[in-house]
C-alpha cells in the first residue's frame, strides 16, 4: 500500500496529514499546540520548485509508505498519476495499492490566507501564525480524514488505485 496526500500547496494540510498517519502527532482529535505545529516536518518549507513532487515523509506501522504531493491548481495531477500507477501494475504485474486522499477540503480560510502570505509573499510575521491558527482549527478534520483514508486502505480490495475527494470533511 502506498498513500499519498494531495492538496494545492503540499505544505500544510498534508504535512499534517502525513504526520497524523504516521503517529508523529498524538493520536486524538484534540487541539494541536503552536509548539506540535510548528515541528511537524515539512509545515510551510516546501517552495514552489517542490510542486509536483512526491514528497516522502516515512513508512507507516504496516509498512506502507506515505507520500505528499502539491498539486496547484491542476485538477488532472492526480487523475495522471493514477493513469500512470495503472500503466505501470500493468505493465510489470504489480498490484501494489496506491490511495490519493485530497486534504483540501479540511482548509480553513486562514490557512488559505496564511500559506499565501508566508510562501506566496515571504510575509512570515504575517502568515505563520494565520497558519498556526488555521491548522488548529482544522486539526481534528485531518485526524480524522487521515482514520478514514487508513480505513479504506483496509477494508478496500475492488481497486488498486483509489482516489479519495473527501468531500466530507468540508
Amino acid at each position: 500500500m502506498i498513500y499519498i496526500y494531495n492538496d494545492y500547496g503540499g505544505t500544510h494540510t498534508t504535512a499534517m496529514a502525513a504526520a497524523y498517519h504516521l503517529k508523529q502527532l498524538p493520536q486524538t482529535e484534540r487541539k494541536l499546540t503552536t509548539e506540535e505545529i510548528l515541528n511537524i516536518k515539512f509545515f510551510n518549507e516546501l517552495t514552489h520548485a517542490d510542486f509536483g513532487k512526491l514528497i516522502y515523509h516515512g513508512t507507516d506501522e504496516e509498512g506502507s509508505p506515505v507520500y505528499t504531493i502539491g498539486r496547484k491548481r491542476n485538477k488532472l495531477l492526480v487523475p495522471a498519476l493514477k493513469e500512470m500507477s495503472l500503466l505501470l501494475q500493468e505493465r510489470f504485474q504489480a498490484d501494489e495499492k496506491i490511495i490519493f486522499s485530497n486534504t483540501s477540503p479540511t482548509v480553513p480560510l486562514a490557512m488559505t490566507f496564511g500559506g499565501f502570505f508566508s510562501r506566496g509573499l515571504k510575509i512570515d510575521s504575517l502568515g505563520v501564525p494565520l497558519l498556526v491558527k488555521g491548522a488548529k482549527q482544522c486539526c481534528d478534520n485531518v485526524f480524522r480524514l487521515v482514520e478514514n483514508t487508513k480505513e479504506i486502505g483496509r477494508t478496500n480490495f475492488n481497486e488498486n488505485v483509489i482516489i479519495l475527494e473527501n468531500e466530507m470533511f468540508k
